[in-house]
């Protein structure tokens, strides 16, 4: 369990998280303590989005990659030793400075991660927090963005030949548009007490 971020900040950052490739698009916008590390946001994003920290991920900010392990294909430095304060620029003009997370590189979830401001923070407020998304994420393993497409397709038509056997592998039902802040907030708040 990753620790809580340090309350001291000086400056909240908030990030709106999309998942690049999604139509209508999945995205989330929670706020973070600058003193968050590579590796809590990770959390952060796994928790709002829905995954379930299945699979490797990675950042990728300024054509450098970060992640908790060294995949030896080439450099990659430990997120869990960087905070946002040090890989976003003290100057951040809304929506202009934009990095990749990306999750699962057999699907290939690629998410913008978007800082849209940078704020001070509310006295008693807990960070991080949610404040708005749209959609559910896809399930795991479903096969990417098109493998989402063909199993929204395959479980709205009652007569597709998969449609009964992909609603059970989704745990019986789906809603592609079910998605809950305060369900979310209440993830954030336990893994980061």
């Amino acid at each position: 369990m990753p620790k809580r971020p340090t309350p001291e900040a000086s400056a909240i950052y908030q990030l709106k998280i999309t998942l690049l490739g999604s139509k209508p698009p999945i995205w989330r916008r929670v706020q973070v303590t600058e003193t968050t590390t590579l590796h809590q946001l990770h959390w952060i994003i796994q928790l709002t989005m829905g995954w379930t920290n299945s699979h490797l991920h990675q950042f990728e900010i300024g054509g450098v990659r970060y992640s908790q392990r060294d995949f030896g294909l080439e450099e990659v430095k430990d997120e869990r030793r960087i905070t946002l304060k040090v890989v976003i620029p003290g100057v951040v003009l809304g929506g202009k400075y934009r990095f990749i997370y990306e999750y699962d590189f057999g699907d290939g979830w690629e998410h913008e991660v978007t800082v849209e401001k940078r704020l001070a923070p509310e006295q008693e407020a807990h960070y991080p927090r949610c404040v708005a998304g749209k959609r559910a994420c896809p399930p795991e393993d479903c096969g990417g963005v098109w493998g989402y497409e063909h199993f929204l397709e395959v479980i709205n038509d009652e007569d597709d030949p998969e449609h009964e056997e992909r609603l059970e592998w989704a745990g019986g039902s789906f809603d592609p548009e079910a998605f809950s802040v305060e369900e979310v907030n209440e993830a954030l708040r336990e893994e980061f007490r």
